[in-house]
């Protein structure tokens, strides 16, 4: 545990701070009307776009998480990160090209497109909810937990306090380019801290993988897990993990508000499949660690604290600076792309359709009034969050009952066109409440399945809802679809001219890349 840092530390978090304040400040002169806040304008590029996925997708509990689980259970839980490709290439097929034809603000709009009214609220109350109530207030709260663990005095509430008043004001001012340019900023901090990190330890077992291999139980190294694992059995990768990627990565607000906002189509997909690429990454600098220091750190009870003793242990004066910044970074990339995308969910998805008159420049404000609202009750309830107990920690498994009815009106919904308005809403309606009832009974002792299995089993039970409630309803009328579903030509490149920019081999070698990863780690 790190007691206190050393003044060069110090400077390093004090330069990282500072420029993430001037590019707040930077970017919030340019921010005038409400596409400035909510999509930069439309004018995000591929490099920009790939970053900020990445970094938005890191939390503090990833870092902690994935070196914790790896130490404790193995690398299986890197599938969530690896994965990622898979998802990401869907997109850059099918749902780039529509949503950016749609040209739409927010993906519960494109609902509407598709279905009607009634499914877009639905999935936009859903959206704010858990982005506020899950994801913002449960990355300050982690953030803080995390941050204490380095800096024993902090108060919790205080911290989240902090944190959220840091990331709230930029966000609010600068929108989502402030969003973007800050968090390629802190990917690349990121990746930079945590290779020095995985070089020193690496280097602390003499460079040998083989001693690495000695050190660890059977089957610790190894993605692919027995399918009474409790931590991620086979059968989750397999059905489990895509869903769920499919709904985080394909239809989340907060991720996919940085493809809305791209310049072109090329740029959104390429910054999509370069997403997928840095995705690989943490298997190799966040991960491995993990594993590596069971040889170096033997004996440690709590797996939350191997990134912590890794970090203060192994790194020299002024690194620890740097990875302990790209610690707050994650923190920070999270908590603003939660607080811009939600923000951009209640102006555009119920303030507009209440004052559709709306100037650009009035829709800026409500965004930033919006966004210093949503911080404040993203930091208040952060520190409650402790009071909750267990219900907390069911948060992740509560996953199972959410996602899949969403991916099913997506996925379907592309390439089934007799499903209209009416099919939607049942799926959605229908399945939660299914979904719900087996979380109840899994609560009891009655449904022990692991929570990735049940996300396959209740995404083909929601799949069926849709196509029973689809073909018992008249047709969607084929010209009004027609722009928001599949059609021949969705995927070819536009304005092309070099084989070495056509994304599709892009995706030749993202998929290569996970092949790769599956191989050495079977």
């Amino acid at each position: 545990m790190i007691q206190s840092l050393d003044t060069v530390d110090y400077i390093v978090l004090g330069v990282y701070f500072l420029l993430i304040v001037l590019i707040g400040v930077w970017v919030s002169t340019k921010t005038k009307t409400g596409e400035d806040l909510f999509l930069g304008g439309r004018s995000l590029t591929w490099g920009l776009i790939g970053l900020s996925l990445f970094a938005s997708n890191i939390s503090s509990t990833t870092l902690i998480g994935l070196s914790g689980a790896a130490y404790k259970d193995g690398i299986a839980n890197s599938n969530y990160e690896w994965l990622t490709g898979v998802p990401l290439i869907l997109m850059a097929l099918y749902f780039i090209p529509l949503y950016l034809k749609s040209r739409i603000t927010t993906i519960p709009e494109f609902l509407e497109l598709r279905y009607d009214r009634r499914s877009r609220t639905y999935f936009s109350v859903i959206t704010i909810f858990i982005s506020i109530m899950v994801d913002t207030a449960g990355g300050l709260y982690a953030g803080a937990i995390v941050l204490k663990t380095f800096f024993p005095d902090l108060v919790i509430w205080q911290t989240t306090m902090v944190l959220a008043l840091f990331a709230g004001i930029y966000t609010a001012f600068g929108g989502l380019k402030a969003v973007v340019y800050t968090d390629a900023l802190q990917a690349i901090v990121l990746v930079v801290g945590c290779s020095i990190l995985t070089y020193i330890l690496f280097e602390g077992v003499d460079f040998s993988w083989e001693t690495v291999k000695a050190s660890v139980p059977e089957g610790h190294l190894s993605v692919i897990k027995p399918i009474d694992d409790p931590g991620l059995p086979w059968l989750g990768t397999l059905l489990g993990v895509p869903i769920l990627g499919f709904w985080y990565w394909v239809t989340n607000q907060y991720i996919t508000q940085r493809v809305l906002g791209a310049k072109d189509m090329n740029h959104a997909r390429w910054g999509a499949i370069l997403g997928g690429a840095l995705k690989i990454i943490p298997i190799f600098i966040m991960v491995i660690p993990g594993a590596i220091a069971i040889s170096l750190y033997p004996g440690l009870d709590n797996p939350d604290m191997v990134f912590p003793t890794m970090v203060s242990d192994a790194l020299p004066i002024g690194i620890t600076g740097l990875v302990l910044a790209g610690l707050i970074s994650a923190i920070l990339s999270s908590v603003d792309s939660t607080l811009n995308s939600a923000s951009t969910l209640v102006v555009v998805d119920f303030v507009q359709k209440k004052k559709p008159d709306l100037s650009p420049g009035g829709m800026a404000k409500y965004g930033r009034i919006t966004t210093i609202i949503l911080m404040v009750v993203a930091a208040v309830w952060a520190p409650l969050i402790a009071q909750a107990g267990g219900l907390w920690n069911y948060l992740q498994q509560a996953f199972s009952v959410v996602v899949p009815p969403i991916a099913v009106i997506f996925f379907m919904g592309v390439f089934y066109k007799k499903a209209g308005g009416r099919a939607a809403i049942y799926t959605l309606v229908l399945g939660h409440l299914i979904g719900l009832g087996l979380f109840v009974l899994g609560q009891f002792g009655y449904w022990n399945l692991h929570f990735t299995i049940n996300v396959g089993i209740m995404f083909a039970v929601s799949a069926l809802i849709f196509y029973i409630a689809g073909i018992t309803e008249a047709d969607p009328d084929p010209e009004k679809i027609r722009l928001y579903t599949y059609r021949k030509g969705l995927t070819k490149p536009e304005g092309i001219t070099s084989i070495w920019l056509d994304y599709r081999l892009h995706i030749v070698g993202l998929v290569l890349a996970m092949l790769t990863i599956l191989i050495l780690f079977w």
